[in-house]
């Protein structure tokens, strides 16, 4: 009954994480199933061992050795500590590695021209910035396939956690604070987005969409954002970070030049008690940019 259970809750999972559709992704499914594979090695014989033991020495075999004055066993000994000793350097190994070759903050080799995308965790909404298109959008991304993905992070409210299952790695959003992180999809797709830490009562509707497709659609993409009529302004922000729940997709044509930049220091100086008007030329920008 516990294993039929188990079976018809899983059924309701897309295990994303076992479908990598980016080369991130890809590598740290190899990583988790190798893992996953060595612990293995160590939990399934001891689980049989356990039931065969039980099963051996139960009171109704008279036929099994019984030996009252038994202490201890050298050879026992030995393979019981050796083999999980031997599997944990062999995770020790493949950790350093793959830390170093997986690194958020390390930018991804390619001959393709990057695409930076600037994220803003807010209360219960994600705003993503195109400074090199001068577009902005809610709860949607979209990018080139086979393109590499540079995202600077921050946030206008609480910790958050940017999630891409699909791409690969997540990385936290913090307010006063950037962080980054390099993806690329190597297949046009839907992917789901997520934060991934919990921040309130909205967030369970905190998602929003990656949508991975060709070149031309891209740019056809871009057009349509352009053609939206709707800026960015500091006013629309301002209205924008107030909380809410399940925002729509929303295109943005114009972004003021260092919005996420203000919003960055924005948040910094608010925690230390500074005027933004006097914290930072990026900000004193902005502030001309809005009259």
């Amino acid at each position: 009954m516990l294993a039929v259970g188990a079976v018809l809750l899983l059924g309701g999972c897309s295990l994303e994480l076992l479908s990598p559709k980016g080369e991130v992704g890809a590598q740290e499914k190899v990583l988790l199933l190798t893992a996953t594979g060595l612990m293995l090695l160590i939990v399934v014989p001891v689980i049989f061992m356990t039931i065969w033991f039980v099963w051996k020495y139960r009171a109704s075999n008279t036929e099994a050795e019984y030996l009252p004055t038994w202490s201890h066993s050298g050879r026992i000994e030995f393979v019981v500590w050796t083999i999980p000793c031997i599997i944990i350097i062999i995770l020790a190994v493949i950790t350093w590695r793959s830390t170093h070759a997986l690194d958020p903050y390390k930018p991804l080799e390619s001959d393709v021209k990057p695409v930076t995308i600037e994220v803003v965790s807010m209360d219960w909404k994600w705003l993503f910035i195109y400074p090199e298109y001068d577009i902005a959008t809610v709860n949607q991304i979209v990018f080139p396939v086979n393109t590499p993905l540079n995202f600077r992070i921050t946030s206008n409210s609480v910790m958050n956690s940017f999630f891409i299952p699909q791409l690969g790695s997540q990385i936290y959003s913090m307010a006063g604070m950037e962080t980054k992180l390099h993806l690329i999809a190597n297949e046009e797709g839907d992917y789901a987005g997520l934060s991934a830490n919990y921040s309130g009562g909205g967030f369970s509707g905190m998602r929003f969409r990656a949508i991975a497709t060709s070149q031309q659609k891209f740019e056809d993409w871009v057009k349509q954002a352009k053609d939206s009529g709707q800026a960015l302004t500091p006013a629309v922000y301002e209205a924008l970070a107030k909380p809410s729940e399940r925002n729509p997709v929303t295109l943005y044509s114009d972004v003021p030049a260092g919005m996420f930049d203000f919003i960055m220091h924005n948040q910094m100086s608010k925690m230390a008690g500074v005027d933004p008007a006097t914290c930072t030329p990026v900000t004193k920008n902005l502030i001309a940019v809005a009259e």
